[in-house]
């Protein structure tokens, strides 16, 4: 097979599925088609709609194809999520909405099954972010549909199969706060052999694996002219950790902020963590252990400022750092490095006016994320990915409370799905080094210290 250079990238957020062609001599993407990737809330419980994304892909493929050369596809989805497929590659359940709190009236007996920390690296979590919560509900609260699945499909994976027919699962997906993994052996967890489900785990592949091509079905409907080979595929943080894993060298971290703020540390440490702040492990493209911490920023975001974001005057800045106008967390309980803190406001909320308010919150946000590079011991630069690395507020906070170099990534395309398509071509991107943000003035590490403090 030729060295593949435009790569057709799924790409399954929480609240929008994308296809994207990307470039990788270039590094951009080419062309895009967007939707919403609403929950339905209907029987048997709240659920994506695989159907209507499934029709979405192929009609943007056929679409893009038409006046674009696409090489390859890759996968990267959000984690948290599996698709239980039955022998003849249908689902036997609908695709469960992790934020479902159906699973949680079983808590005292999957409690008790669960892998300790030592072994399965994940903290317990709310609702169906375990995804070995949701599978142990599903099994109980549906004991027929469940005997007749065949295979336990990763997210990313379960769009691979529809693509080429190949079952498979990758070590990210399985092991990203499921308790589906024992990091001793780098096997399926006692979880999993327990419960019997170690006959519907796939084979495990890396995420650039190619699973093989397109079906002649898949390739018909999508107009391509041959069949297109497909990579395994990767959960969205690790598709985002991929391209600096490329080509930087150990410690640095990585925040990837979208829905979650997560913080990748590669080199960083792995004993000291606190299942009770949020900090876990992943399993980076390479097979290689990553401390991960995380909390729901891109949500809380949204929430404070409606997703507006504006571009405050110096003299509003100076008045929060002057005034100490703070949020102290916690906005999202049962997650986070302030789980069991409910957020406190220094002046009433409705006082704020959209700029003042979008400095604070921009604030905040930095300051969880240092929490969260602390609590893995990360080390070295940090790059700054996704949305908040447009945000001036939030990369000089994040500066000033850190002490450490920070690099917004800013180009065109998403680190999430540049790392996707980088599985087809496992090369350093060649991409201009991204400039650091320059050093805050003294009241933002003021201000940082005295948050910090309170919080």
């Amino acid at each position: 097979m030729s060295k593949a250079r435009f790569v057709g990238v799924i790409e399954v957020g929480k609240a929008r599925a994308s296809v994207h062609v990307v470039d990788l001599d270039q590094i951009g993407i080419v062309a895009s088609r967007t939707r919403q990737n609403a929950v339905q809330r209907g029987s048997p419980y709240p659920h994506f709609d695989t159907d209507a994304l499934w029709a979405f892909f192929c009609e943007s493929l056929a679409e893009l194809s038409r006046g674009q050369r696409i090489d390859a596809l890759s996968v990267t989805t959000h984690g948290a999520t599996a698709a239980l497929v039955d022998g003849a590659g249908d689902l036997a359940l609908p695709v469960m909405d992790y934020e479902f709190t159906g699973p949680e009236v079983l808590s005292a007996e999957y409690d008790a099954v669960r892998p300790d920390f030592a072994e399965g690296y994940s903290p317990r979590l709310p609702a169906g972010l375990n995804l070995g919560a949701q599978l142990f509900w599903q099994a109980r609260r549906f004991p027929e549909a469940f005997a007749r699945t065949r295979w336990i499909l990763p997210y990313p994976q379960y769009w691979s199969f529809r693509l080429t027919g190949t079952p498979a699962a990758e070590m990210g997906s399985l092991a990203y706060h499921t308790d589906l993994w024992d990091f001793g052996t780098d096997l399926y967890s006692s979880l999993v052999m327990r419960e019997g489900w170690v006959e519907r785990m796939p084979e495990v592949c890396r995420p650039d694996t190619c699973l093989g091509l397109t079906s002649p079905a898949v390739t018909a409907r999508c107009g391509f002219t041959r069949a297109i080979p497909v990579f395994s595929g990767i959960q969205d943080a690790n598709a985002t950790l991929l391209a600096h894993l490329l080509k930087r060298e150990q410690p640095f971290a990585v925040v990837s902020s979208q829905v979650w703020v997560v913080v990748s540390a590669p080199g960083g440490d792995l004993e000291g963590l606190d299942p009770s702040r949020d900090t876990l492990v992943s399993i980076d493209a390479f097979g290689r252990h990553v401390p991960v911490s995380r909390f729901m920023g891109g949500r809380e975001w949204d929430n404070l400022t409606g997703g507006l974001a504006v571009d405050p005057s110096p003299a509003t800045v100076a008045r929060v750092l002057d005034q100490k106008i703070m949020l102290l967390p916690s906005l999202t309980e049962g997650s986070g490095p302030f789980q069991n803190h409910h957020a406190r406001w220094t002046v009433p909320r409705d006082r704020l006016d959209t700029e003042t308010l979008n400095v604070v919150a921009s604030f905040y946000l930095a300051l969880m994320t240092a929490e969260c590079l602390r609590l893995v011991g990360a080390e070295g630069p940090i790059v700054l990915e996704g949305r908040f690395a447009f945000n001036t507020c939030y990369g000089s906070m994040l500066a000033a409370a850190t002490g450490r170099k920070v690099q917004p990534n800013r180009r065109g395309a998403s680190g999430t799905v540049v790392g996707a398509a980088l599985l087809a071509r496992m090369e350093p991107p060649l991409e201009p080094p991204t400039e650091a943000i320059s050093p805050p003035p003294p009241g933002y590490a003021e201000y940082a210290a005295i948050w910090r403090k309170r919080a």
